[in-house]
Order: structure tokens, then C-alpha cells, then sequence
């Protein structure tokens, strides 16, 4: 007699059996947002910070997976987009601080002596810096005339590659 009661399509006449075809379909479409709103976050957070944005493989050789197995993948990719949005928020937040630190620095450059911001630090590109420091060296200094003097930048391709030629033609001996 148990065993009747256990067999899935003596049910499906009750309206008890579940649709797995649906179900996929719909657990296929969330997994499907959730991987694009993970892309849209590593996306926004690209060179500002870092978000781990891979997909691991289930298995070795490919196959179906069942309702179970995707409904794990659906909950560790929401998982991860909730620590993804901390991790973006927080980084927007040492970025808004930062540049609140660089509007007062570039206002009373005493105040923050030997202070340096860099590009990254305020959320733009480039590898410039803010430094506040005296004016005319340790005269400046003693005086109270402070600055923030703003860097050019990367350094130029045409030096670095000078400096490549130099180290081989030091190690030839051509330079004493």
C-alpha cells in the first residue's frame, strides 16, 4: 500500500504535481539577472575595487542540473551580489571622504602637512597626487607657507624607455 501512495503520477490527476519544466525555466531567468546584475557590479567597481565576478563549474563533464542544484547557485549568486553592493558602498565611501579631504586640504594646505591624495584615492583614473607641502623647501617651512602642489602624472613613455637603454649600456660598462 506504501509504495502507491509514493509514486508521483498517481498525484498528477490531484493537481499536486509540480511543473519541473517551469520551474527551471524560472529558476534558469533568475539565475540568468542575477549574473548580469554580478557583471553590472564588477563592471562599476572595475579599477576601484576588487569583486570576485567568476563562475565556477558544478561539474567536470557537462549535464542537467536538477531544481536543487539550481536553486544553490541562484542563492550563492545572491550571496555574492549582497557582499558585491557592501563592497562597492564602502569603496564609495573612502572615495567621498577622500575627496571631502582634498576640497579642505586645497583650502588650508597648512592644516595638512605632508599630506599626499592620489587619483585612485578620490575615484579617478591616472596616477597623479595631490601633495600639500612648503613653499621654497625647509625656508617655506619655517615660515608657515604651505602648498599643494599637484603631480604631472604617470611618468612619460620617452623617459622610461631612456632609462631601460641606460641600465644594459651601465651593466656593458659604457657609462663610469
Amino acid at each position: 500500500m506504501m509504495p502507491a501512495l509514493l509514486r508521483q503520477d498517481e498525484f498528477t490527476g490531484l493537481g499536486s504535481g509540480v511543473d519541473e519544466r517551469q520551474a527551471r525555466l524560472e529558476l534558469r531567468r533568475q539565475i540568468s539577472r542575477l549574473e548580469a546584475e554580478l557583471g553590472a557590479l564588477f563592471g562599476e567597481a572595475f579599477g576601484h575595487t576588487e569583486i570576485p565576478h567568476d563562475i565556477e563549474a558544478r561539474s567536470a563533464v557537462p549535464r542537467v542540473l536538477d531544481l536543487g542544484e539550481l536553486e544553490e547557485i541562484r542563492d550563492s549568486l545572491a550571496a555574492r551580489i549582497g557582499e558585491a553592493r557592501v563592497t562597492v558602498a564602502e569603496r564609495s565611501a573612502v572615495e567621498t571622504a577622500n575627496r571631502q579631504l582634498l576640497r579642505e586640504m586645497l583650502e588650508k594646505p597648512e592644516e595638512f602637512k605632508w599630506v599626499r591624495i592620489f587619483r585612485a584615492d578620490v575615484g579617478e583614473p591616472g596616477c597623479g597626487a595631490w601633495h600639500s607641502r612648503p613653499r621654497l623647501g625647509p625656508i617655506g617651512m619655517l615660515m608657515g607657507w604651505w602648498r599643494v602642489k599637484v603631480s604631472s602624472g604617470c611618468p612619460l613613455a620617452g623617459r622610461l624607455a631612456a632609462v631601460e637603454r641606460e641600465v644594459p649600456a651601465r651593466e656593458a660598462g659604457l657609462f663610469t
